[in-house]
């Protein structure tokens, strides 16, 4: 399968603005990826990348004066399968847990599994360790919230979320890690590209939240917005909540101005002369409304 995939973001400000973004595809992504791999500037500045703790790609720069546009565009070719499921998978004692997953057990800036333990266990206690532990917590969260732009702030966390059942996607996910690890469950946050492929479109394009569960040796992918195997996720970054993969960290105030992002499924009989083709102008990807962008 060949998924093209990218974004177009324009911003403007007063002064030099420096800024962190994490909006590259994660080195663990499997798949041979045909284009720069980079993100482009316009006016071109420099752009320095490096991997942060969490092992995710992020880009350095310092937006000039007046408008920037930051963009990126390049196609992937993937298995095309959907979202592992292993209803089989077991949970881990925490004793026998690997150092390495302790750190998503614990409350962090956005999950504040301290707060729901209570509830998590009054609701989840009855359920088998495990898979069907998660499945449970992901139909729960996927009931409750009531998904729209409209609900999405930068300060709302997984207690917001519960008591408010709203939430976008990151919502989602915060509440459901949050669940997750008041079960002793060990759970990562996750973001990047998940377009409309095998599924009826939805509108504009946007960048996806979703949550990972170590059960059985490994990572899970768990959606609870969606709360189904989905095709041709692209991951961007992981952490413990989204505070560990901000798309734009900025040192100042910025105006965004424009903001649209493309995961689109090529025809398979497509030639790598042919990709390069269509990589050498932007998609007419239609733009997010301003108020929307980036809140997922």
């Amino acid at each position: 399968m060949l998924i093209r995939f990218g974004f177009e973001i324009g911003i403007s400000t007063r002064g030099p603005l420096p800024l962190i973004l994490a909006l590259s595809p994660h080195p663990s992504v499997t798949g041979r990826i045909l284009g720069a791999n980079k993100i482009m500037t316009e006016p071109p500045v420099p752009v320095e990348e490096f991997l942060d703790s969490f092992g995710n790609r992020r880009a350095r720069l310092t937006a000039p004066p007046g408008h920037c546009r930051l963009w990126s565009d390049d196609v992937i070719e993937i298995d095309g399968e959907p979202d592992v499921f292993e209803w089989s998978a077991r949970q881990h004692e925490v004793a026998h847990l690997p150092p390495e997953t302790l750190l998503f057990l614990t409350a962090s800036r956005y999950c504040e599994s301290d707060m729901l333990s209570q509830q998590a266990w009054d609701l989840f206690a009855g359920t088998r360790p495990g898979w069907a532990r998660v499945q449970a917590i992901c139909n729960f969260v996927h009931n409750h919230l009531t998904f729209g732009y409209k609900f999405g702030r930068p300060t709302k966390t997984a207690v917001h979320a519960m008591s408010e059942a709203t939430g976008v996607c990151r919502d989602f996910a915060h509440l459901a890690i949050s669940l997750c690890r008041a079960m002793n469950i060990p759970a990562r946050y996750a973001s990047g590209y998940l377009g409309d492929i095998g599924v009826p479109p939805s509108g504009p394009g946007d960048f996806c939240a979703w949550f990972e569960v170590y059960l059985e040796d490994r990572w899970y992918t768990f959606d609870a917005r969606y709360n189904t195997p989905r095709i041709g996720r692209i991951l961007m970054v992981r952490g413990r909540d989204a505070a560990d993969g901000a798309m734009i960290t900025s040192f100042g105030a910025y105006k965004l101005e424009m903001f649209r992002v493309w995961t689109d499924e090529l025809p398979e009989t497509m030639t790598h002369s042919d990709v390069l083709k269509e990589l050498e102008h932007l998609p007419e990807a239609p733009a997010l409304t301003l108020a929307m962008a980036g809140s997922s």
